[in-house]
């Protein structure tokens, strides 16, 4: 058999999270002749094998890349606004992507918990996401803790990335926006040899924000290779380095509780701070191998190493005159080292009539987190004071003094096992089992104390598939989850774990011939110790005691009529602490996660003449969210809604020029607030013209 046809045949039986794209003319689905542009068939972080989405009981929604393509979409954070049920939360002045799903957010001490190829990439200061690397992006609802160990009940982002392919394929684009933003970005793959390709994907892009003198630049260079090592066995090595350099950005105060006394744009930072410099280098190394027809084994290790490091000047406290804002200043210097391996064994048999998809897998990982943080505080004889109304930049504050010096160590590993079982025609069940063992050493260097606590945890799930019909799967599930909390208390105490139970049903539809999927998931988790900002200190975190999430979502994914794309969701999120303190009332809401929100997506595909074009657009709507967590506010941010213009025009197969136009009618939102001080604004209108060229 030849080295190739023998190559593809291994990588099709494979978990396709580390799966190379053998020789093939598209990564659009095809279904009788019809390309399902935003429908996906199977996601593969939800099981690590290649079942099918309508056999899985469990909400799986799949951002396909022509999904992000029409959407205008270059950033995680804009990807994820597609998918139901997940609410934009503070990032740190504009450094990471934060996000919460079902309402939990996760370790307020990082960015919001995602994948890339199955393994965790967000531990440490990655910057936000670019995504001229990615293929699709896995949004997993609900725990997937069975598999890949500490995570959110919530749900898993698992991001997908763009593989080698033995066939040349290069494109470069460019795009010019609103406020002096450009943008570049390349893809390039082919082979080298018969047994050897590559790929390399880069993205540059700098610009002007709408926030008055604020300047942001990004870089990715992500190169891969893999290698036909033999018959039987694949070898592939990624490489993701970014750079980012942006000034951090509090966003504005609400003056009394109440936002739009100053305008969107105003930066009450200083300028004279500079821009916050975060970089990341990450490796990622997988080896696959065919035993025989039925059985495999896959590999894999991730290494990545990130830092952030820059001044920031930060609102404190606005006086009583309702004008004058005294603000601290800080420099942080961040750094972190994230190791992490697995490797697994997949196979298919059967007992007593039933069919069994089964995997086994141990993994294992250590992370260093260093944290170094110099502060001031505003005094009486120096409140490093601005005027809100009529900012005069140039404030000097008292010299820094160091605040935090810590460094934090985890080392874990785990052992989990999978069973998918085919029951008969109409009924699959799917089981899974992991226990962790976790130690956590936090070292105060500033105070000379450490603390210990080791943690072990089993994390099981389980779930039920009825089919009665071909184009409908009515499901339900239950699983466990954990997560350790990183960081000390005030009183420099380690937290204990997070632990959650949840519960899911749900059913999944195909219409009009299998082009168009919809689901519609009930869910309901419960959840101890989850960490929030202690109203007392924002540079610590506090348990929230016991909370939980109840809700409804829809996802709706595919062709509507002929050359006609529909992307819409909808959810009600009702995440609410059921135990609290004297510092977080029982019954009080999340914040940043509203009861309501929704989005749609509708492109229209037609002829102009030879050419081929396309328009649609889209709408978003988000309620009223609470600001903060504090038992004594009522600080809430307001329902928006947003509307967007996409357009497409491809004169030939190599070109391609697309407009998109964000927030089309210039409404003024706000995405998220950390306190009444610090209030993230959305984006005001803006434009994109991007030209898109094959060759």
């Amino acid at each position: 058999m030849h080295i190739k046809t023998a190559t593809a045949a291994l990588l099709a039986s494979l978990s396709p999270l580390a799966a190379i794209a053998a020789p093939a003319p598209t990564d659009t689905v095809v279904i009788g002749g019809q390309r399902e542009h935003y429908r996906s068939l199977s996601a593969t972080g939800a099981t690590k094998t290649d079942a099918l989405l309508k056999d899985l009981p469990q909400s799986v929604r799949v951002l396909t890349s022509e999904v992000l393509r029409d959407a205008g979409v270059s950033t995680l954070a804009g990807a994820l606004d597609l998918a139901s049920g997940i609410s934009r939360q503070s990032d740190l002045g504009g450094l990471w992507d934060s996000y919460a799903m079902r309402g939990f957010t996760g370790d307020p001490n990082f960015g919001s918990d995602f994948l890339v190829n199955g393994f965790s990439s967000s531990r440490g200061y990655n910057g936000l996401r670019d995504t001229a690397s990615t293929q699709s992006i896995e949004v997993l609802k609900g725990p997937s803790a069975a598999l890949y160990g500490r995570g959110e009940p919530g749900g898993t982002v698992n991001i997908v990335t763009k593989k080698p392919r033995f066939v040349q394929e290069r494109s470069i684009s460019a795009a010019v926006g609103s406020i002096n933003t450009y943008r570049t970005a390349l893809d390039v793959t082919g082979p080298v040899s018969d047994t050897l390709a590559y790929r390399v994907n880069a993205a540059w892009q700098q610009g002007e924000s709408f926030r008055d003198t604020a300047r942001r630049d990004t870089l990715l260079l992500s190169p891969s290779f893999v290698w036909l090592a033999g018959e039987h066995t694949t070898v592939s090595y990624e490489v993701e380095a970014t750079r980012q350099k942006a000034p951090f950005d509090r966003g504005v105060p609400a003056v009394n509780g109440k936002l739009g006394a100053v305008p969107v744009s105003r930066f009450l930072g200083e300028p004279g701070d500079g821009r916050v410099t975060v970089k990341s280098l990450g490796h990622q190394l997988f080896v696959q191998h065919a035993l025989n027809d039925d059985w495999s084994l896959q590999s894999g290790l991730s290494y990545r190493d990130s830092e952030l490091a820059g001044f920031s000047t930060e609102a404190n406290n606005l006086l009583a005159d309702g004008r004058t804002l005294r603000r601290q200043r800080r420099h942080r210097d961040f750094s972190a080292a994230d190791t992490s391996g697995r490797i697994e064994l997949l196979g298919k048999l059967s007992t007593g009539g039933l069919r069994h998809s089964v995997l086994f897998g141990v993994d294992a990982y250590r992370f260093d987190d260093r944290r170094v943080q110099l502060r001031r505080n505003p005094s009486a004889a120096n409140p490093y004071a601005i005027d809100i109304f009529q900012p005069a930049y140039g404030g000097v504050a008292d010299p820094l003094t160091l605040s935090i010096d810590t460094l934090e160590r985890q080392r874990a590993h785990g052992f989990y096992a999978q069973d998918q079982i085919d029951l008969g025609s109409q009924w699959k069940a799917l089981l899974g089992i992991r226990y962790d063992s976790a130690d956590q050493t936090v070292t105060n260097n500033r105070l000379k104390t450490s603390s210990a606590q080791s943690l072990h945890a089993s994390s099981p799930r389980a779930g039920l598939v009825y089919q009665p019909a071909k184009a409908l799967s009515l499901y339900a599930t239950a699983a466990r989850a954990y997560r350790p909390n990183s960081g000390i208390s005030i009183d420099n105490r380690a937290f204990e774990a997070e632990k959650s139970l949840s519960y899911e049903v749900g059913a999944k539809f195909d219409a009009l011939g299998g082009k168009l999927s919809s689901t519609v998931a009930l869910y309901k988790i419960d959840k101890k110790n989850v960490l929030t900002t202690n109203p007392a200190n924002a540079d610590f975190a506090i348990p929230a005691g016991e909370v939980g999430s109840r809700g409804l979502e829809l996802d709706v994914a595919g062709t509507v009529a002929r050359n006609l794309q529909l992307s819409a969701a909808y959810a009600y999120t009702d995440a609410t602490v059921t135990k609290g303190d004297k510092t977080i009332r029982t019954g009080s809401r999340f914040p940043n996660v509203a009861r309501h929100s929704a989005n749609v997506l509708l492109v229209s595909s037609f002829k102009l003449g030879e050419a081929k074009a396309s328009v649609g657009g889209g709408a978003s709507y988000v309620g009223k969210r609470m600001g903060d967590v504090a038992a004594s506010s009522s600080f809430e941010l307001p329902s928006y809604s947003t509307v967007k213009l996409v357009a497409a025009y491809a004169p030939d197969r190599k070109l391609r020029i697309a407009l998109n136009i964000d927030n089309l009618f210039n409404k003024t939102w706000y995405a998220s607030s950390y306190s009444q001080m610090w209030v993230a604004p959305g984006t005001e209108r803006a434009a994109t013209l991007t030209a898109s060229y094959s060759f």
